[in-house]
């Protein structure tokens, strides 16, 4: 995947997912969200812990402007060309685009973000996708979009909210303005801040911790965790109680 920029990498129970343009501050294009869905579709069966970071000093800087040009980039779309498809083959085109970030919440796995330097548009949609964010001191995050005359629509605007709510997620993304660790932290956008050079080991630190949990039941918790906010308590008490049947019985039948 090296011409479109990406890396991907296991090593056991890990896989890392690398944007690998640093020379572009890891700009992303068509491309790189028909890789992310290809390794969602491929992921190897061993692996539990999906994180994902950015070559440089930047984890995205974005859409890749090359999209808005008329002709884009050979073998990538542009906006220009996707436009002309109409209104239902334009939304199908953005339903392929936002494979490559859905699959990051499966239950059976917990994705990370390893954040430094700019997240910006797709490069912040693409962080709010992952489970949990770890990030540097230097992280930028920014929703552009509305400011380049466009949404957010890579499925960034369901956890922005569920994160922030609406009235901060309204004020983040139409004033695009950034915002940094110390905010990301205490708004709930990222679990933790580090400097720099010690983010990497934060994120291996987070990782070894969350493969110390038996994966059938972190599996379980993690669904019940995530359909926790669209259940009613009674809804919640009942689907706990089917996943612990579940759990309980299976512990007894291998004793």
């Amino acid at each position: 995947m090296a011409e479109i920029g990406l890396r991907f990498e296991v090593d056991g129970e890990i896989a890392t997912i690398v944007l690998d343009r640093p020379g572009k501050r890891n700009a992303q294009t068509s491309a790189t969200w028909s890789a992310l869905a290809r390794i969602g579709e491929n992921l190897p069966g061993q692996v539990r812990v999906v994180v994902v970071r950015g070559e440089g000093p930047s984890f995205s800087a974005g859409l890749d402007l090359s999209m808005f040009a008329p002709g884009g980039t050979s073998g990538q779309d542009s906006l220009a060309t996707v436009a002309t498809l109409g209104d239902d083959g334009f939304q199908r085109r953005v339903a392929e685009y936002q494979r490559g970030f859905l699959w990051l919440r499966r239950p059976d796995i917990v994705s990370i973000a390893a954040v430094q330097g700019h997240a910006i548009g797709a490069g912040f949609q693409l962080a709010l996708s992952c489970d949990l964010r770890i990030v540097a001191d230097d992280v930028k995050f920014c929703m552009k979009e509305p400011a380049l005359g466009l949404v957010p629509d890579l499925t960034g605007t369901k956890p922005l909210v569920e994160l922030v709510g609406v009235p901060r997620a309204i004020e983040i993304c139409l004033t695009a303005r950034t915002v940094g660790a110390a905010e990301a932290v205490q708004l709930g956008l990222a679990e933790m801040a580090v400097p720099g050079d010690e983010l990497a080991q934060a994120v291996q630190d987070l990782a070894t911790a969350l493969l110390a949990t038996d994966r059938a039941a972190a599996t379980a918790t993690k669904r019940l965790l995530q359909g926790a906010s669209g259940r009613t308590l009674e809804e919640q008490s009942a689907a706990e109680r089917a996943e612990q049947s579940a759990r309980v019985r299976a512990l007894f039948a291998s004793s």
